[in-house]
């Protein structure tokens, strides 16, 4: 069963998708200062430092695999009994013209970043629905409402993630269940870091003008945004005050939709 800690999310258990570093990391840490337990879950090693850090387990596994979405909620049921908090946040990111995008990375893309928050929503959704509380948080992207070029499978996932976070809201509404997209702009990670390379590969401008020209241009902000920003929109949208706010697609995108 879960340990007992003090915070605002105490007693509760939470599972972290893509938890080892960048994003996923910062959102672990920041539920676990709020007393929740949290299974780190990630592809790399690294995870098992990052719950070792905040008193946490972690699991290791593909989430592009049915198999291992199964085996990471089954582990947190047996470990703690229950599951409180879905934090659908890996990912990763692929630049291509449509006309050149293989298909077998289409696939892995659409695996990770809409069949797995798909699949552990669902696995999740008995023991939520049983104790009549849940918070799922889908980290979506200022991509999942609108488009770039040369992002045709990171886009379509994003867009279908805020689909589903609708429908998850919908049908949980009468059980407690809230479900909502964060949708950021570009946040200081080593996946932005590699993508600001990919761009700049892709469209044959140096790094620093990827930054300038593509990634801030739109902003009314022109900084990129903290991991820990994001991870405290997170906390409070999985706290007990945000209870009324569900289905929602939250922007953080340092005013970039607001032309």
């Amino acid at each position: 069963m879960a340990q007992a800690k003090a915070g605002n999310l105490a007693g509760k258990v939470a599972i972290v998708t893509g938890a080892a570093s960048g994003l996923g990391k910062a959102i672990a840490e920041r539920l676990a200062a709020d007393g929740a337990n949290v299974v780190v879950a990630d592809i790399s090693d690294k995870g098992a430092e990052v719950a070792q850090a905040i008193g946490g387990i972690f699991v290791k596994g593909d989430s592009a695999q049915r198999a291992d979405c199964k085996a990471l909620a089954d582990a947190a049921l047996a470990k703690y009994g229950t599951v409180h908090i879905l934090v659908n946040n890996a990912g990763f990111q692929h630049v291509s013209t449509i006309e050149d995008f293989p298909e077998d990375m289409w696939e892995k893309m659409q695996a990770v970043m809409l069949t797995a928050p798909f699949l552990l929503t669902r696995y999740c959704w008995p023991a939520m629905r049983k104790q009549q509380w849940g918070r799922i948080v889908n980290i979506s992207s200022i991509h999942g409402l609108i488009a770039s070029p040369n992002k045709a499978g990171y886009i379509a996932a994003k867009h279908g993630l805020v689909g589903l976070t609708k429908t998850a809201a919908l049908e949980g509404g009468a059980c407690g269940i809230t479900a909502n997209a964060i949708c950021p702009a570009y946040v200081r990670t080593p996946l932005v870091d590699n993508q600001i390379a990919d761009q700049a590969k892709t469209r044959g401008i140096p790094e620093a003008e990827v930054i300038e020209k593509v990634m801030l241009e739109p902003a009314a902000i022109k900084r990129l945004i903290e991991p820990a920003e994001v991870a405290d929109f997170v906390a409070y949208l999985c706290s007990p005050a945000a209870g009324v706010i569900t289905g929602a697609a939250l922007s953080m995108d340092l005013g970039w939709t607001a032309r």
